[in-house]
């Protein structure tokens, strides 16, 4: 199965990256095409410009745009890794759907009804955030933040949500909480519908 991973964090030490690590040596070990998209590493640019805009109403799309989106093309499962700060994505991410989700790319409209042009694709989602489950759920933050990103944009795009992980307390996590979320990790890129080899795709 060919893989994509859209990966937003600056800090190589930083859990997210360990986490990325995780995934990649999952996907590794069951022989997967794996791409991987470094969005600080590679100097994305996040801001959705004026000609972006005039572009996506013309139907075109900036070179560095096109390019995303066939990385997005080629891929039939989509890893989206990056931690929530401020209660939502990092900017980056953010700027990356943005400009790379386009008209007419992820989404279009017809006779009114709106319609994900990147469906049959499967993602999953990996967030760490810093307060507790608890505090979330208290301020209905957790059913926000899935709305948000959830409904708002994957699955508005077309994407089948295979798993959305939520790992808090992050900055505080300890060695113990860091190993079962790896095993959760490892555990969702075995499932077999993750897991299709050519022999049965």
């Amino acid at each position: 199965m060919r893989h994509l991973i859209i990966y937003a964090h600056p800090n190589e030490n930083s859990l997210n990256h360990h986490l990325l690590q995780t995934v990649i040596e999952s996907l590794q070990k069951e022989n997967h095409e794996i791409e991987i998209r470094d969005l600080n590493k590679i100097g994305f640019d996040p801001v959705f410009s004026l000609e972006d805009m005039q572009g996506q109403y013309a139907g075109k799309v900036a070179e560095e745009i096109q390019t995303e989106q066939d990385y997005i093309s080629r891929a039939e499962h989509i890893t989206f890794i990056y931690p929530i700060w401020w209660t939502g994505m990092p900017a980056i991410m953010k700027g990356y759907i943005d400009r790379v989700f386009s008209y007419g790319f992820a989404y279009r409209c017809d006779q009114g009804v709106q319609k994900g042009l990147l469906k049959g694709k499967k993602a999953v989602i990996i967030n760490t955030h810093g307060k507790s489950h608890e505090e979330y759920e208290r301020m209905g933050m957790d059913r926000a933040l899935s709305l948000t990103s959830d409904n708002g944009i994957f699955l508005y795009s077309g994407f089948e949500i295979i798993q959305h992980f939520f790992f808090d307390k992050a900055d505080r996590a300890s060695r113990e909480d860091v190993e079962i979320w790896k095993e959760q990790i490892r555990n969702t890129y075995s499932h077999p519908i993750l897991n299709l080899n050519a022999e049965t795709r």
